[in-house]
C-alpha cells in the first residue's frame, strides 16, 4: 500500500471520526461479522488500490468493545482461479471452536458476454479459520456449475443459519426471467450441501435481483433481509437506485419455504444505506452492520472523497428488536462512551448550539411540526405528517428524501465529519446520509412550537487502551 497516499488521506477533513472506513481505496458490503472469545470481527468488501472499486478483497477490523477498532491485515484476496475477479460478500459462523466463512468467488470469463446470462461464474467458497486471522482451509463447496436451472449467472452472498443442529445457507439470486429469488441449501457439517429450492420468490415489481440476503430468528419470528435491485420508486418509498429492507414471517422447515407476514419494509429512508448484515453477539443481541453508501448513483449524486483517494464507510452498528410488528433499530449503548461536554436546554433556549462531530437528542412533549438545520445546508422538516430530509450543495447531488410518519416525539442524531444518521422515535425510522460541508458550517437551528428538551454532546473517540 502506498504509504504516502495513506498519510495524505489521514489529513482529509472529511475522514470520519467514529465510523469504520477504508485506509485507502474502496469499501462496500460488510461481511463475516462474528464474535469469538470476546473479540468482534468485521470484514468488508475492500479494494485498497483505487476508490473506484474493482476486484474486491475482504478487509478486516477487530474490536473488544464495538467502538474502538483495530485495522488488521487483509483476510482474503482474489488469488485463486475460483475467485480471481473478486472475493465477494459472505458471512461467518462458529462450529466446534473454529470460525467458518462462506463467500462468493467471482469469475468473469473472457469473450463476448453480458456477464448476467453468460460469462460469469459465482462459486460458493468455504474458509476455515481457528481465530479469524489465519486460514486452515479454503475450498469451493458449491461450484457455479452445480446451481439449479432457471437462474442467471447471478447467485451470490451466502448467509449461514444454524437451527436444531442443522446448517442452512441462503443465497441471493436473479432468475432467467429477471426476478429476485432466495435460494436455500442445507448441510449437516458445513462441507456437504444439498439444494432445497427457493426460500422465497419475487414478482416482476419486486426487483430483478435480490442481493445480500440475511436470515435469522428474532424472538418468535423469522426475519428475512434482502437488498433488491430494480424496485421502482413509489410515493415515500424506494427512492434509492437499490433498496434494502426486511420481511417478518414464519418458516416451514419441512418444505423450506418462508411465509411473509408483513410487507417489505425499507430499513432506512436516507440516501446512503445498503447491504445490511447481521450477527448475534455473546449478549444475545442481534446487531446489524451496513454499507453507508450505495452503488449506481451517478450522476444523481457523487462522493467527492473519490478525488482524495478513498470512498465509502460503514454505518454505525445497530441493535435490532421487534416492536409493534416492525424491526426497530437503535444505536449500540457502547457509543455513549464517546460523549463529552454535555449541554441540556429547553427547546426555546437552544438557539446557540453548533458542532462538527456530535450527538443530538431532541425530546418533544408532543408531536408538532418542526424545522431543524444541521451542518451547512442539511434540513430536517416535519410537516403534515411527512418527514423530509433535504441537502443543498453539501449533498453533492443528494437532494430530498421523504417518508410518512404519524408523529415525531424523539430524535437521536449522530453527526460525523461527513455523515449524518437520524434515529426517529427511538429507532422506529432511520435516515442515513453522507454529506460534505465546508469548514466552519456547523450551526444547529431548531424551530418548533412544541415544548421539550435538546441535549447535545461532543463525540470524541479516544485511542483503544
Amino acid at each position: 500500500m502506498n504509504e504516502e497516499l495513506r498519510q495524505k488521506i489521514k489529513q482529509d477533513p472529511w475522514r470520519l471520526k467514529f465510523h469504520l472506513m477504508p485506509e485507502t481505496g474502496w469499501l462496500n458490503d460488510p461481511n463475516g461479522a462474528i464474535q469469538q472469545d470476546g473479540t468482534y470481527h468485521i470484514y468488508y468488501q475492500y479494494v485498497p488500490e483505487t476508490p473506484h472499486g474493482g476486484a474486491t478483497h475482504w478487509g478486516h477490523m477487530t474490536s473488544k468493545d464495538m467502538v474502538h477498532f483495530k485495522q488488521e491485515p487483509i483476510f482474503l484476496s482474489p488469488t485463486e482461479a475460483y475467485d480471481r475477479d473478486g472475493v465477494y460478500s459472505g458471512s461467518g459462523i462458529e462450529k466446534d471452536g473454529k470460525l467458518h466463512f462462506f463467500y462468493t468467488g467471482n469469475v468473469k470469463n473472457e469473450g463476448d458476454h453480458d456477464y448476467i446470462f453468460s460469462g460469469r461464474e459465482q462459486n460458493v467458497v468455504h474458509v476455515v479459520s481457528p481465530d479469524g486471522f489465519e486460514i486452515e482451509r479454503r475450498e469451493v463447496v458449491i461450484p457455479h456449475a452445480d446451481f439449479p436451472e432457471g437462474f442467471s449467472d447471478h447467485i451470490r452472498d451466502p448467509k449461514l443459519l444454524e437451527k436444531d443442529g442443522h446448517y442452512y445457507m441462503v443465497l441471493g439470486g436473479r432468475t432467467a426471467d429477471n426476478k429476485g429469488s432466495i435460494l436455500v441449501y442445507a448441510s449437516p457439517d458445513l462441507d456437504q450441501w444439498t439444494y432445497y429450492g427457493t426460500l422465497l420468490d419475487g414478482d416482476e415489481d419486486e426487483g430483478y435481483m435480490w442481493e445480500c440476503p440475511d436470515f435469522f430468528e428474532l424472538g418468535d419470528d423469522d426475519i428475512l433481509i434482502l437488498s433488491p435491485q430494480g424496485i421502482l420508486p413509489e410515493k415515500y418509498q424506494f427512492d434509492n437506485p437499490h433498496a434494502a429492507g426486511y420481511l417478518i414471517g414464519s418458516t416451514d422447515w419441512d418444505t423450506m419455504k418462508f411465509q411473509p407476514e408483513t410487507a417489505f419494509q425499507e430499513f432506512d429512508r436516507g440516501f446512503d444505506f445498503y447491504a445490511p448484515h447481521t450477527f448475534e453477539d455473546d449478549q444475545g443481541r442481534r446487531i446489524m452492520w451496513s454499507w453507508m453508501g450505495i452503488g449506481d448513483t451517478m450522476p444523481e449524486y457523487t462522493n467527492p472523497t473519490i478525488a482524495r483517494g478513498w470512498q465509502h464507510a460503514l454505518a454505525l452498528p445497530r441493535e435490532l428488536s421487534i416492536e409493534n410488528g416492525k424491526l426497530v433499530q437503535r444505536p449500540l449503548v457502547e457509543y455513549e462512551v464517546l460523549r463529552r461536554n454535555k449541554t441540556k436546554r429547553q427547546i426555546a433556549d437552544a438557539d446557540d448550539l453548533s458542532g462538527e462531530v456530535y450527538e443530538l437528542l431532541i425530546q418533544l412533549e408532543e408531536s408538532k411540526d418542526f424545522y431543524l438545520k444541521l451542518r451547512q445546508d442539511t434540513e430536517l422538516i416535519f410537516e403534515e405528517k411527512v418527514l423530509t430530509l433535504k441537502h443543498g450543495k453539501s449533498g453533492y447531488g443528494r437532494r430530498k428524501r421523504m417518508t410518512q410518519v404519524e408523529e415525531v416525539t424523539q430524535l437521536q442524531i449522530f453527526v460525523d465529519t461527513s455523515s449524518i444518521e437520524i434515529f426517529v422515535n427511538d429507532g422506529e425510522f432511520v435516515l442515513t446520509t453522507r454529506v460534505y460541508p465546508d469548514a466552519g458550517q456547523d450551526t444547529i437551528a431548531l424551530q418548533t412550537d412544541a415544548k421539550g428538551t435538546v441535549t447535545y454532546w461532543d463525540l470524541e473517540k479516544e485511542e483503544a487502551k
